[in-house]
């Protein structure tokens, strides 16, 4: 599971990172206890934001319609996962009423030898 970090975390770290260029990157990161990409992607969002680094929280939405529309994607996820049990199910059962091949052979085989008694 993936950390969450405060907007003001992420500034600080990049401003740090900003401030002590002899560190690097690497360095920089390892200091603050995160990962070197994770800092790297918060100072390309950081320059390409004028100063901000966007910060979403789990189960924050852009609007009310992105929100339907990830309730519907989870709907529809459960709702084919449900479908394909179902269809595991019908085939087991299936499987168990029909006898296999060899069984109707072996049946089959039974019946002549009783016929030629």
């Amino acid at each position: 599971m993936s950390k969450q970090y405060t907007e003001e975390f992420k500034k600080d770290a990049v401003r740090y990172w900003k401030e002590h260029p002899e560190l690097g990157c690497a360095r920089c990161a390892k200091n603050l206890g995160i990962g070197k990409s994770t800092l790297s992607t918060w100072r390309k969002l950081y320059d390409a934001n004028g100063g901000e680094v966007p910060t979403r929280g789990r189960g924050n939405y852009e609007s009310d319609e992105a929100k339907e529309i990830a309730r519907l994607k989870k709907e529809l996820r459960d709702t084919q996962d449900a479908l394909d049990i179902l269809k595991k199910a019908i085939r087991i059962t299936e499987h168990r009423r029909s006898p296999n091949a060899f069984v109707r052979k072996a049946r089959s085989f039974q019946k002549k030898q009783w016929k030629n008694i």
